[in-house]
């Protein structure tokens, strides 16, 4: 089992994990208790009460934070249509099959997300299975799918992210790194527990969030208020 460090000890002696902290005080925490010596990513959890094996409570989206994700995304364009737009538009990468194939053959992945004009679609199913478990599959619900690739490289640029419910209902995301400002974190926080009200499902009953947890890479969980 691996020792603990002193300086782990002190962070994690600083939030009393019973506690449900006020969100200023949540944010104050995570960035207090940010141990790396790189600038750790800001991680939220949902626990919802949602089924995810009934169709309806299959929670899927995205949206883009207004202050960002912190992080400079590559975006692959796989279009042989929208190519001359998705460069313009300052794609990381362009092309049609030949990248599929380099993808398939080379286990090429230098980039961070996938954008695909609709005839596409077809000829990406053939490395549907390496990119589904990576989550790289673009998908038409979270704007990856589309003939207007200028927008789409656009909004992955200014901060989009994507969630997606797993199969216990949790709901893992970023909002941002430590070296933010607290209304930074607290506004890219406000605009996805907003969105995630949104999306909750009409056939749920009772207490849809259960909790939210805050932390921060390698950091201690702190469980945040819900109103």
């Amino acid at each position: 089992m691996a020792k603990i460090s002193k300086r782990m000890k002190s962070v994690k002696g600083l939030v009393d994990k019973q506690k449900v902290y006020a969100l200023d005080e949540a944010i104050k925490l995570a960035k207090e208790t940010s141990t790396t010596k790189f600038d750790s990513t800001v991680e939220l959890s949902f626990n919802l009460n949602i089924d995810p094996r009934k169709a309806d409570q299959q929670i899927r989206g995205a949206l883009v934070l207004p202050a960002g994700t912190g992080k400079t995304q590559k975006v692959l364009v796989l279009t042989n249509t929208k190519v001359k737009e998705a460069q313009d538009a300052g794609a990381d990468f362009v092309g049609g099959e030949e990248l599929i194939t380099k993808i398939q053959k080379e286990n090429w992945f230098e980039f961070d997300v996938i954008v695909a004009t609709p005839e596409m679609m077809a000829k990406l199913g053939a490395i549907g299975k390496v990119l589904g478990p990576k989550g790289l599959m673009p998908n038409p619900k979270t704007g990856t799918v589309t003939m207007d690739v200028a927008k789409a490289i656009d909004e992955i640029k200014k901060g989009k992210i994507e969630f997606r419910a797993d199969k216990e209902g949790n709901i893992h995301t970023i909002i941002g790194k430590a070296s933010f400002t607290a209304e930074q974190l607290k506004e890219n926080f406000t605009t996805i527990l907003n969105e995630m009200r949104r999306v909750k499902p009409q056939t749920v009953k009772g207490d849809y969030i259960i909790n939210i947890t805050i932390s921060t890479t390698m950091g201690p969980g702190i469980k945040v208020e819900i109103n």
